[in-house]
């Protein structure tokens, strides 16, 4: 059994930024030089301690939400490592979800990246206090100034230095802590990020000293009595300046910036203990908002004396353990082996198998505190984003905003005899993330699965053949056009069968007209004198439906028009239901080709957000994918590109837009309208609808 944590000690501190800029890295080294490992891992080489799936370890990159429990000082870290690249950045939304605050995390050599924007973003959503560190002190190109000045103005301008580099690149060994005013410089013998204590070389004192005022004094700011106390000319006591920069995180005011590198450990020791010093305790973010049986809102506590709420935000599944579900204890606390119930799903679930993680491993506990960070195993009802907590208090948490998925692809079995497996395959897998997702399009006559990524997608279907054995092929996602006639038009079928014994005879005049984008079909039964009777009237209706379900130039359904059955005969004897349903199809496919049928389209309204430099060529390739640019807006230093886009224009646009702004571009779209496809693009698709059906 491990060892079970007060939650005044705990720290749950999500790392976030950009893809690559050192979080796995830096989680590394913290997990190293807290005692919690024994050995340090690698990203290339397959062993960093959070990331141990076989996808990471084959793609050599963060996929899934990491947890490692680090011991440090008198508390104890529970550590999120969230993948930045946004084709997995669900679980960065989980891990911040969680959290009590965080690590930004930023290389010194690329800067503020699109992932470190996001990170932030989530931050704030999230009102999270944050630090930074810069890491990659070591690498060549590495400059502390110019990422600090990305973080001050990409970022927030609340950025503060509480250290500055001693050198950079091959020449960094140290850096100089203004709150004390003295240097720290590595020992270089040393992978655990030790260092001796001296005084700051003569070349850095002048802006030390400058830096370490301003330090002083912007913490000062914040904080009535001692803002006196620092314009008296009073010393103020360190432990009284660390309380107000951790007050003034917690307000968002102040975001203190750190540097060294995971690589090598060096700056890890000071950025852990500052963690501990400035984040908060689950107890100091408390009380948390949760909604009560009637629907109002109502504030939960953090201790282990309050009722129960722990929030599922990441389900995962191994081949011996069954189902995992990780669990966040928001209030009240959680016992092995004891009954709780799922108020989203009206469902008890028994907790069995309790335990903490730390990378790959799982130690089970008695008990998780308030606070605390777990995981059950084998619960039947409980899915990512549900509430656990006691019957007689039943309470539900927020859950985890999952970002939408922007890419999709069409995908069936290599074989029929995998049809069954893939379906459950499909299942599975969104349960173990819920920004994959899949349905079978009955128009389409496919399977769709949508994600977040071409990558994100890979990855789901690489999992998708390991655990469930089924070997998909991906298409592109058929487009569901549309057909609707352009003028009015009128005429008339019959259908009329003798063939022994009781005959069939319909007949029916129709008059078609065009109806607005989007108004629908309507028929109106004019007919008079009983040429046909009423009883057989809706069979006509039926049978126009029916044939316009199968399109008139390329099998699409016909929509927004109007149906006017204005004569037509019948036979006393020979006149049926069927005989008349099969008349009106007739009639129907007959005027409807005298009606100036086209094709329609569906356009969609897109959203492209990209840095200015790269604003010409999204606006570029937008109108190579014959789309109209309706306007551009500013947000911060972002442009934001409103267009509209046909549908069957966008397939793999996400990967074309990421290429296109190296990574920075993101995207939304929504159903806008159906439109008329011009007249070139139109006979492709019915030559190509036409091949198809010859070759079925």
């Amino acid at each position: 059994m491990a060892a079970e944590t007060d939650s005044d000690a705990l720290r749950n501190v999500a790392l976030l930024g950009h893809g690559g800029s050192g979080k796995t890295t830096l989680a590394d080294a913290m997990s190293y030089i807290s005692g919690a490992v024994s050995r340090r891992g690698s990203v290339t080489e397959g062993t960093a301690h959070t990331d141990f799936t076989p996808e990471e370890r084959e793609h050599g990159m963060s996929i899934e939400l990491g947890l490692a429990r680090l011991p440090w000082m008198d508390a104890r870290i529970n550590l999120l490592d969230t993948p930045g690249y946004q084709d997995f950045w669900g679980e960065a939304h989980a891990g911040a979800r969680v959290a009590d605050g965080a690590v930004i995390v930023v290389d010194a050599a690329s800067g503020v990246d699109v992932g470190t924007e996001r990170g932030w973003e989530l931050c704030d959503e999230h009102g999270l206090p944050r630090l930074v560190f810069v890491t990659g002190m070591d690498r060549d190109n590495a400059s502390f100034e110019e990422a600090f000045d990305q973080i001050n103005g990409a970022l927030d301008d609340g950025a503060i230095p509480v250290e500055v580099p001693i050198g950079a690149g091959s020449e960094y060994r140290g850096i100089v802590n203004l709150f004390s005013e003295r240097a720290h410089f590595y020992r270089e013998e040393s992978d655990t990020g030790e260092y001796d204590e001296g005084e700051i070389p003569d070349e850095l004192t002048d802006g030390a000293h400058e830096y370490h005022r301003e330090l002083i004094e912007t913490i000062a700011t914040t904080d009535d009595e001692l803002l006196e106390a620092y314009l008296e000319g009073d010393d103020l006591p360190r432990e009284q300046v660390l309380d107000a920069l951790s007050g003034a995180m917690l307000r968002g005011e102040l975001f203190p910036v750190f540097c060294g590198s995971g690589e090598s450990g060096w700056g890890v020791r000071a950025l852990m203990k500052k963690v501990v010093e400035l984040l908060p305790s689950p107890v100091e973010t408390a009380p948390h908002l949760a909604e009560g049986p009637g629907g109002d809102y109502v504030e939960l506590g953090g201790t282990d004396g309050d009722p129960l709420a722990a929030l599922a935000f990441k389900v995962t599944s191994e081949a011996h353990a069954g189902e995992l579900s990780f669990l966040r204890i928001f209030s009240g606390s959680l016992e092995n082996g004891e009954t709780v119930y799922n108020p989203g799903r009206q469902a008890t679930e028994r907790m069995t198998h309790l335990s903490v993680v730390d990378g790959e491993e799982r130690t089970e506990v008695d008990r998780l505190h308030a606070g605390d960070i777990g995981v059950a195993a084998r619960l039947k009802d409980t899915h990512a984003g549900d509430t656990l907590c006691r019957r007689e208090t039943p309470v539900i948490l927020e859950g985890v905003d999952w970002p939408d998925p922007d890419i999709s692809v069409a995908v069936r079995p290599a074989s029929r005899a995998q049809e069954d497996k893939l379906a459950t395959g499909l299942s599975a897998l969104h349960e173990t993330d819920p920004t994959f997702r899949s349905e079978y399009d009955a128009e389409l006559g496919q399977t769709i699965a949508r994600g977040l990524g071409e990558l994100h997608l890979t990855v789901c279907l690489e999992r998708l053949e390991r655990k469930f054995g089924v070997d998909v092929i991906t298409e592109q996602p058929r487009v569901p056009y549309r057909e609707t006639i352009t003028q009015r038009a009128e005429g008339k079928a019959r259908h009329k069968k003798q063939s022994g014994g009781r005959g069939q005879f319909g007949d029916c005049a129709i008059r078609l007209a065009p109806r607005p984008r989007g108004s629908g079909y309507e028929f109106l039964d004019s007919i008079k004198g009983g040429s046909i009777p009423s009883k057989f009237i809706p069979a006509v209706d039926q049978g126009i439906q029916e044939a316009a379900e199968d399109g008139v130039l390329a099998g699409y359904p016909v929509v927004d028009f109007q149906v006017e059955l204005v004569d037509g005969s019948h036979h006393s004897v020979d006149s049926s239901e069927q005989a008349f349903k099969i008349a009106g199809s007739k009639a129907f496919k007959k005027v409807a080709q005298d009606a100036r049928p086209v094709l329609l389209e569906p356009v969609m309204d897109v959203e492209v957000k990209t840095p200015d430099e790269y604003m010409g060529d999204v606006i570029g390739d937008l109108n190579g994918r014959r789309g109209r640019v309706l306007g551009i807006d500013t947000d911060g230093h972002w442009q934001v590109v409103r267009a509209q886009v046909p549908q069957a224009e966008l397939y793999r646009y996400s990967a074309a837009l990421r290429s296109i702004t190296h990574g920075a571009g993101a995207h939304t779209r929504s159903f806008h309208a159906y439109e008329q496809v011009p007249h070139d693009v139109a006979q492709q698709i019915i030559d190509g609808r036409e091949e198809r059906r010859e070759a079925s």
